[in-house]
């Protein structure tokens, strides 16, 4: 290849990896000996980011995107990872509900018919039904969370606002065991991410989870899917927090292999709708109370929506997180995700009664699992993390001959047989059959050796049923690293109406536990030996008296005081000169009063408006209308 008008020439070399960063001894010999060469270099990739572009969407509505503008503290911290580059490119994700818009105009670029199928109808459109009241808007909702197009002046952005989004319309007609098993199963090589939001009743009485064939869709998907990497299902919590439901009652989000998500308030309040259990991994913002802006997304008949909420908003956020994961890192397995997820989630300021300690420092609840999901940590694990050693499975069977609850029963049950193979636990289920005159009266906690304890089931008011636990798995997360090494104990015990103390059971015992196997998952390697992704490093280079950092060093923007990637809205990067030998120091410097997002500080520099004011092209300027 010849330079135009210059007299450089590029060459290639077979025997060069495209990325080596050493020289090839061999051709830097014969360069240097020859006479005819006056120059030479080895070139190498680097990288380079396009200055002076914003990291913030222009769209629209992005101002009133609170959860990820930074208009709360902390937010999911989206526009860290989007500072960094990842923005969902190359990852592919469907929405498994009632019919995604596919040509609403701010999902129709991202739509991908190959992630996309009706089983209500049987054919490969997803658009939904309409008529009928219009509610059929759930699946189009959720898909303009993960994927809605940024920077195209319609309506929001989504959290993966370049990742290619498909919809599967199941939720419009009869839903059969089959059906979920084809929608979980569509196009696993191709798909990486499958987001649901649905279950079985959110009553407080039901206890029902996938069959047969969903079942081994689901273990199909973790062991085949993605090219044996294995699908990524994320599922959400369930609102059934005013029946004082429990999602350990419902098989679909307490799977080993779904990621399950709960809710939070803007003000890290709980909301009434979300349920608790120790399934729960990470939790995502889905409504506020200081105002009526809820979560912006797509709605039907191309319109858009800042009133959408409930848990199942929550799930869509959480699945547009782990597509920024997966573009920084597309090797990651289920599990490695389901570890990360861990480490990027952070307690904050969630309220709530039970924020525990387990065995190895995690603070954990069965509201929020282990808190609020961080984009950027989770984006700068994925990036560095090394993949986990295989999956191991111990299981123990606790009791083979029945014995009486009556009001309170405790077994225990020593597993050092499973400690060869599991030096750090992953998920820890719990196969129980008992009878009980009155189910929803039982709680049902378990111990690890560590001293962590687990809330499997709580009181469910509303559960009447005889029919006690069949066959029913548990799953708590809670116990996520410990060395499981000990004496495990579970406690059954009625705390529901004192009046029950047998009914047409048994005249001396309200029930009785005939099986308990435990089901140890994890890994042989030591989880806690790795470094947390989330100690960051100081990236401030000097501070001043006050602690506040004065100069972030040539990559990183200094603003109030901390060191950030990007700078946030209603503020524009520059340089200025620096006390330091080095000269000079990027800074985060206000746009003007009028702008949202700007390129410099006057009232023409905007590039986008705040909530009441419209955007004028030719000006760069904002009006109120």
């Amino acid at each position: 290849q010849v330079m135009e008008g210059e007299p450089y020439y590029h060459f290639r070399h077979r025997g060069t990896r495209q990325r080596a960063l050493s020289r090839h001894w061999g051709w830097h010999m014969r360069l240097t000996r020859d006479p005819q060469v006056l120059w030479f270099e080895q070139q190498t990739v680097k990288r380079r980011s396009k200055r002076g572009t914003s990291v913030v969407p222009t769209d629209p509505w992005f101002p009133k995107q609170w959860y990820m503008n930074n208009d709360v503290h902390p937010d999911l911290n989206i526009l860290t990872a989007w500072s960094r580059g990842y923005t969902g490119l190359g990852v592919v994700l469907t929405v498994l509900d009632d019919g995604l818009e596919k040509d609403h105009p701010d999902l129709a670029a991202n739509y991908d018919p190959l992630a996309s199928y009706d089983f209500n109808s049987n054919d490969p459109d997803p658009q939904p039904r309409y008529g009928d009241g219009d509610k059929n808007w759930h699946g189009t909702r959720c898909a303009g969370e993960v994927a809605a197009v940024a920077n195209n002046k319609i309506c929001g952005a989504g959290v993966a606002y370049n990742a290619k989004i498909g919809g599967v319309r199941m939720l419009d007609g009869s839903i059969m065991d089959i059906v979920e098993a084809q929608a979980l199963s569509l196009q696993p090589q191709y798909i990486h991410i499958y987001s649901a939001s649905w279950g079985p009743e959110d009553d407080g009485r039901t206890v029902d989870g996938p069959g047969v064939l969903a079942a081994a869709a689901f273990r199909k998907g973790v062991s085949q899917g993605r090219g044996g990497l294995g699908s990524i299902f994320i599922w959400a919590s369930g609102n059934g927090g005013t029946n004082y439901d429990n999602c350990n009652c419902d098989g679909y989000t307490n799977s080993i292999y779904t990621v399950s998500v709960g809710s939070v308030l803007g003000d890290g309040r709980r909301p009434l709708y979300s349920e608790r259990c120790p399934a729960i991994l990470t939790t995502t913002y889905s409504s506020r109370t200081t105002s009526k802006v809820q979560i912006v997304t797509t709605d039907l008949h191309h319109r858009c929506t800042d009133r959408h909420t409930g848990t199942s908003a929550s799930a869509p956020l959480a699945a547009g997180m782990v597509a920024l994961a997966l573009e920084a890192n597309p090797a990651l397995t289920w599990r490695d995700l389901q570890h990360l997820i861990i480490r990027a989630s952070k307690p904050a300021h969630l309220r709530a009664e039970d924020w525990t300690e387990n065995g190895v420092g995690r603070k954990v609840s069965h509201y929020y699992g282990y808190g609020l999901l961080d984009a950027g940590l989770l984006v700068q694990a994925a990036r560095t993390w090394a993949g986990t050693r295989p999956q191991e499975k111990c299981s123990v069977q606790a009791v083979r001959v029945p014995r009486d609850i009556g009001s309170k029963l405790t077994v225990s049950t020593d597993v050092s047989s499973c400690s060869k193979s599991i030096r750090s636990l992953e998920h820890v289920q719990v196969q129980l059959s008992l009878s009980y005159s009155r189910r929803g009266d039982l709680v049902v906690a378990l111990s690890s050796p560590m001293g962590t304890t687990s809330t499997l089931v709580t009181v469910r008011p509303y559960d009447t049923s005889q029919e006690g636990y069949k066959d029913w798995t548990f799953m708590s997360t809670h116990f996520w690293d410990e060395n499981p090494e000990g004496i495990w104990t579970l406690r059954l015990e009625n705390r529901g109406d004192d009046t029950n103390t047998g009914g047409p059971l048994s005249l001396l015992s309200p029930g009785q536990l005939f099986s308990f196997i435990l089901h140890l998952h994890g890994t042989d390697e030591d989880m806690q030996a790795r470094r947390s992704a989330a100690t960051a490093t100081d990236e401030c280079l000097r501070r001043d008296e006050l602690g506040d950092c004065e100069d972030c060093g040539s990559s990183l923007y200094t603003h109030q005081g901390s060191c950030l990637p990007y700078c946030p809205p209603r503020y524009y990067g520059r340089t200025r000169s620096a006390t330091t030998t080095r000269g000079t120091t990027r800074v985060c410097a206000s746009c003007h009063p009028s702008c949202y997002t700007c390129q410099g500080a006057s009232a023409h520099n905007c590039t986008s408006c705040p909530s009441g004011r419209t955007f004028q092209d030719i000006t760069h300027s904002c009006h109120r209308p």
